[in-house]
């Protein structure tokens, strides 16, 4: 089938990408939130982004205007039942993705396709609580939206092959490459990523090294762009958190247990960036380390 309008669920951090990422592309795509407010920000955002992408010639001033316009933003969940694809894009926890898909159901049309864009909770899982299973996959876009070239493309256990070649043909419409994942915790790149970033966190428990000078390794010695603990706070440390939960409970295996100082910095509510602080300071004009 040929997807044409699209609904996303959560105008977030990943939310509002996806949503100019598609609107760009050329698809009408309607935004949902709990928050006015959010879906507010959400807008201004996708303006502001795509500005940026004026002022850098990466787009014209006309591919501008063409993609807000195809952007409609909602309160009420039911009205995106009648798209052709919903990529629910919330919090990533398992309760609450459910609840937005028990609430879905009753207004779906017959051929919507749902897709999820967890980082991690089990495709299968999540496919089996709705009625059309077959039509339900991992759409799990990096961040940032706009600027990451890779989408990870997961199958459930009863996902056909309809459902991907329509997902697959969106990605590539986007310019983005799929990766095709099988459907175990936290697919390819978080199983990869997030057991280094916690080990990180472990390093730094340990007292091996402070927050500067294990960042500046993996920057200097392995040349990573960004540091696993500054990279922890640019992902949020509840959502590392989360997906380290994930691995550790899926997988049983002792390799994956969380941090414990990972673990009270959430509990602090030190989340990174989001929230102001981290393994950073973000509240001066300069980040500065807090351990």
């Amino acid at each position: 089938m040929e997807i044409k309008t699209i609904g996303v669920v959560g105008a977030g951090q990943m939310g509002n990408g996806i949503a100019h990422v598609m609107a760009l592309a050329g698809y009408d795509v309607t935004l949902n939130d709990i928050s006015q407010d959010a879906l507010d920000a959400a807008v201004a955002r996708i303006d502001k982004n795509l500005e940026r992408q004026v002022s850098r010639e990466a787009i014209s001033a006309e591919d501008k205007a063409a993609a807000m316009a195809r952007i409609s933003t909602t309160l009420e969940l039911s009205d995106l039942g009648q798209r052709d694809l919903i990529i629910e894009a919330a919090t990533e926890r398992e309760e609450i993705k459910h609840q937005i898909f028990d609430a879905l159901l009753p207004h779906l049309a017959p051929h919507t396709i749902l897709t999820s864009n967890t980082s991690s909770i089990s495709i299968t899982r999540l496919a089996s609580r709705t009625d059309r299973p077959e039509r339900f996959m991992g759409f799990h876009f990096m961040n940032p939206v706009p600027l990451m070239n890779l989408v990870e493309l997961i199958r459930g256990i009863a996902t056909d092959e309809d459902t991907y070649q329509a997902c697959l043909a969106i990605v590539t419409k986007l310019g983005k490459t799929a990766a095709s994942a099988e459907d175990f915790p936290a697919f390819i790149v978080n199983r990869i990523l997030i057991p280094m970033i916690n080990e990180a966190c472990y390093t730094l428990y340990e007292g091996v090294g402070n927050v500067a000078s294990i960042d500046n390794a993996m920057k200097l010695g392995a040349n990573h762009p960004m540091g696993p603990l500054e990279l922890a706070d640019f992902i949020g440390l509840d959502t590392c958190l989360a997906i380290m939960n994930v691995l550790h409970d899926g997988l049983a295996d002792t390799k994956y247990r969380p941090c414990p100082l990972m673990t009270k910095y959430v509990e602090a509510g030190w989340l990174g960036r989001k929230s102001g602080r981290g393994f950073y300071d973000y509240r001066g004009e300069t980040p500065m380390p807090t351990r």
